[in-house]
């Protein structure tokens, strides 16, 4: 499938920074009206880059008529902006704002209705950006993490005191070293278990790194560690307005499931259940295929032109709870 290499700008002090995307061209126009055709915002979560495990998602959403807008955060992968490796919550949702400006402006696309798709981390910015926006017309999020205390207090379960004691150190001196100009200290942003790292649970470390692009670094500023524990994008939830589709690995060790599950229904969400980790809906892994199979039917049900005015909207909203081995065909909706 063609893609094509664009950037666009992000607001940041001075003349702003330019961020790196990937445009993939609707496959045809089913999905089109006269305003034009949807379009989708995709970004990866702590640390990802737009080149590791997120083409396979874009590809479908192409397929089947949208647009697809898939980018690099400032200070990551093919993106410009310094300090480099650095998460910013701030500065990532502002990015992500951007890229809904720029997708909007796309040849044929209807910037009314925007579609955003966001994993882990940025599963909860997608939440930020769709609350009170006319012109997003549908929001995935996908293993999010949307709580940072839940998402602390989570980490005791599989964490010692000790580790967790050796991050919240680190972090502390890196943000102290950044604001004495000495720069940050980094640290991995996967590891093995027992070592200091962002996400040091069994098998992070081989999961990340069998879809990590050539632009990944292993690498991340250490104070990370403190940023996301005043992240709480769960509470903009209730104040979105379209369809939001919630896919939660039942098993996730890292984003909370029950922290999902509380913003879903403040979101009046659909939500998809998958009885696996953090990474078990990526590329390869057990539940890749039925986790862009359920994203797939849920934006032709809402975007759908013929039945936009009949389908299941932010009004009544339906939750999928099934396992995805004996999920139901579409047209059998439990919930409401």
């Amino acid at each position: 499938m063609t893609r094509q290499d664009l950037t666009f700008t992000s607001p940041a002090n001075g003349p702003g920074t330019t961020c790196a995307a990937w445009h993939f061209p609707a496959a045809d126009d089913r999905l089109a009206t006269s305003a034009g055709r949807p379009a989708v915002v995709m970004a990866h979560g702590l640390g990802g880059t737009k080149d590791s495990g997120l083409e396979p998602f874009a590809e479908a959403f192409a397929a089947a008529g949208l647009d697809v807008l898939l980018f690099d955060y400032r200070g990551f992968g093919a993106s410009e902006g310094t300090p480099r490796q650095t998460v910013s919550l701030a500065g990532q949702i502002a990015d992500y704002q951007a890229a809904v400006t720029a997708a909007g402006s796309l040849p044929g696309v209807d910037r009314n209705r925007i579609v955003l798709w966001g994993v882990s981390l940025a599963g909860g910015h997608v939440l930020s950006v769709a609350a009170g926006r006319a012109d997003v017309a549908a929001v995935i999020a996908v293993v999010p993490m949307v709580d940072g205390l839940a998402a602390a207090a989570h980490a005791t379960k599989s964490h010692t005191p000790l580790e967790l004691a050796r991050a919240t150190g680190l972090g502390i001196a890196s943000k102290v070293a950044a604001a004495r100009g000495k720069g940050s200290r980094m640290m991995p942003v996967v590891a093995r278990p027992g070592e200091v790292g962002a996400l040091t649970l069994p098998g992070a470390l081989e999961d990340m790194l069998s879809v990590a692009g050539p632009t990944w670094r292993n690498e991340i500023a250490a104070e990370v560690s403190l940023e996301l524990g005043t992240r709480a994008p769960a509470k903009a939830a209730k104040n979105i307005s379209c369809p939001v589709l919630m896919q939660i690995a039942d098993f996730d060790a890292s984003a909370p499931p029950h922290a999902a599950a509380k913003a879903a229904f403040a979101a009046q969400a659909e939500v998809r259940h998958y009885p696996g980790d953090h990474f078990d809906l990526f590329p390869g892994k057990p539940f890749h295929e039925a986790a862009v199979k359920h994203a797939v039917r849920f934006l032709e049900r809402h975007l759908e032109v013929s039945t936009s005015s009949t389908s299941t909207g932010a009004d009544s909203p339906s939750v999928l709870v099934e396992p995805v081995e004996t999920a139901a065909p579409e047209s059998e909706v439990v919930g409401g």
